[in-house]
């Protein structure tokens, strides 16, 4: 269920000091009861998580994964099956062996129920989606990357303790530099050597006293051109598309140009600003979606209990203008005639500006932000689908499509997984920044790599000082070449702490995580903490003190691949 956060977190009557006595006496007695000790705890389900794991069982050590998460694999698993695979010759490891898995699970006629292999375009973002030669997949459904993860914490014996959420303001014990141990909700301790954050948030780096940042740094921080405001690219505006010769800017007010009637649903109040400042908004999160327009495999788009079209007036205003009808754009197909379907247009799956506080909430805030995505979500197919200011043809064809029955079967076949683009990320030995993606310079310690380009979604929606909306933040900048990632940028700075490994809210600037923030890469780094992670175990020394010499040996004969070129 989507990221169900355990009722006794939050929400509860007004306990008595009775309950409270109780309470601390049952936290104490279930912690002393299980307090398990592993060489390595690594906190998230993510598709990191899960690969680290398994790295680890790979070198010999004990190995835990703690996922608050009920289901494995994270946006891999979850809906994300149109991989943002870049130039994949840079993906290797276990990492190009989970795509080399699904491959051989599409090589089962069985696995094909609604179309035959041969009738399935083999096409994908960037590479075909079934490669034969090397015998990778990198288009497929979420059931299916879901089985590998499943099957791989199966075979390699990994413990994994499910919906286990750790407890953020007093969960992590530390001595000096070093955490000790995580303590969950529920009351159970986790003591390790060493310690792998793969979540998408950062929870247990942030509960460790690790440094991060939220947001998007100006420019001048780090000499980039990419960061912070970004007003003047002329992408997903509403009204305005220059490529395809639209130029009829959209009213934000209730009352068409009456700026006293107030603002329509869903767009800001800020102001559109100096280009290259910072900030503390985050590009926009969405549901990656399985959708199917198999007559026998669709479930019609519900309405929502508290569906409201006028939350979608902004929508109709941006179809009126002549935008937003290629929103089936990214209708990508995956196998069995489903897609995964992501934001197209001005006005999409995206919910801009309605995550600001996501990084940092509490369980319970987070909680309110995910449902404010499904419930948004949710409307918008259904406004496509059935109202009158929907252009005909568009909502007649929204109506052919539907919810993929044999997806996400215990949660309403909607995602599991919010697609968090980016939350917190770690300041640590190394900061990746658009320098490095662009390799204008050379990081002196590579543990894996990119090459997806500079990828940022919108950030904000705001009135331009004309009276119209506009979208901004939105940054698309193709890459020249691979780049690789430096070992400093998943490490914290040693004074911090000296045994945890920060795989996905990896150090990096906000531009520079909008190319290093894909699943493959993730999956890299998660192999490449763990690696580590064990040799500082063997070595008995700080993760950042571990001879680089002997990582780069262990990496390269695992199959990662750390650079282009000498």
């Amino acid at each position: 269920m989507l990221r169900s956060i355990p009722a006794f977190a939050f929400n509860s009557p007004l306990p008595t000091m009775k309950h409270f006595a109780f309470f601390l006496f049952f936290t104490f007695v279930s912690s002393a009861l299980f307090a398990q000790t592993y060489d390595v705890v690594i906190y998230g389900g993510t598709s990191s998580a899960i690969t680290a794991a398994v790295q680890v069982k790979k070198m010999g050590k004990s190995v835990v994964v703690v996922s608050p998460d009920k289901h494995l694999g994270g946006l891999s698993s979850g809906g994300l099956g149109r991989t943002d695979s870049g130039n994949t010759s840079t993906i290797g490891g276990l990492s190009r062996e989970f795509y080399h898995h699904l491959y051989k699970k599409y090589q089962n006629p069985a696995a094909w129920r609604w179309e035959t292999m041969e009738e399935y375009p083999n096409q994908g973002q960037g590479t075909r989606a079934m490669i034969h030669d090397d015998q990778t997949m990198w288009i497929f459904e979420p059931h299916v990357a879901e089985a590998v993860f499943d099957e791989w914490a199966t075979e390699m014996e990994i413990p994994v303790f499910r919906d286990a959420w750790l407890d953020r303001n007093k969960g992590v014990k530390k001595e000096g530099t070093k955490i000790v141990s995580m303590t969950t909700l529920g009351g159970k301790t986790f003591t390790g050597k060493q310690f792998i954050d793969a979540t998408y948030e950062g929870d247990l780096m942030a509960a460790a006293g690790v440094r991060y940042h939220v947001g998007r740094e100006s420019n001048d921080v780090y000499g980039e051109q990419n960061n912070g405001n970004q007003p003047n690219h002329p992408r997903r505006f509403h009204g305005f598309d220059k490529r395809h010769g639209v130029d009829k800017p959209v009213s934000p007010y209730k009352i068409p140009g009456n700026p006293e009637s107030g603002l329509l649903k869903y767009v800001g109040n800020s102001e559109t600003g100096e280009v290259g400042t910072g900030d503390k908004y985050v590009q926009a999160y969405n549901f990656r979606l399985c959708l199917t327009d198999n007559p026998k495999n669709r479930v019609p788009f519900p309405k929502p209990d508290n569906y409201d079209p006028q939350n979608y007036e902004l929508l109709a205003r941006t179809f009126e203008s002549g935008l937003g009808m290629d929103i089936f754009a990214l209708f990508s197909r995956v196998p069995n005639l489903k897609t995964d379907t992501n934001n197209r247009g001005p006005f999409s799956t995206d919910v801009i500006g309605e995550n600001y506080d996501y990084p940092d909430g509490s369980y319970e805030k987070r909680a309110e932000i995910i449902e404010i995505h499904r419930n948004y979500t949710l409307g918008w197919l259904y406004f496509i689908a059935n109202d009158s200011r929907v252009p005909e043809d568009v909502r007649k064809r929204m109506q052919t499509w539907g919810f993929a029955k044999d997806e996400f079967t215990d949660n309403g076949h909607f995602p599991y997984q919010l697609y968090v683009r980016e939350a917190r990320r770690m300041i640590g030995e190394y900061v990746m920044t658009e320098m490095d993606c662009k390799v204008e310079r050379r990081c002196p310690k590579p543990v894996g790599m990119g090459s997806y380009g500079l990828d940022s979604h919108n950030v904000r929606r705001y009135v331009t000082k004309d009276g119209f909306v506009q979208n901004e933040g939105d940054v698309e900048i193709g890459l020249r070449s691979p780049y690789s990632i430096d070992f400093g940028s998943i490490v914290p700075k040693s004074a911090e702490c000296t045994n945890l490994t920060v795989p996905v809210c990896v150090s990096s600037s906000h531009i520079a995580f909008g190319s290093i923030r894909m699943e493959p890469v993730f999956m890299i780094l998660g192999q490449s903490a763990a690696t580590a992670a064990v040799f500082a175990i063997e070595d008995k020394v700080a993760v950042q003190d571990v001879d680089y010499a002997k990582l780069k040996e262990r990496l390269l004969a695992d199959g990662q691949r750390l650079a282009v070129g000498p």
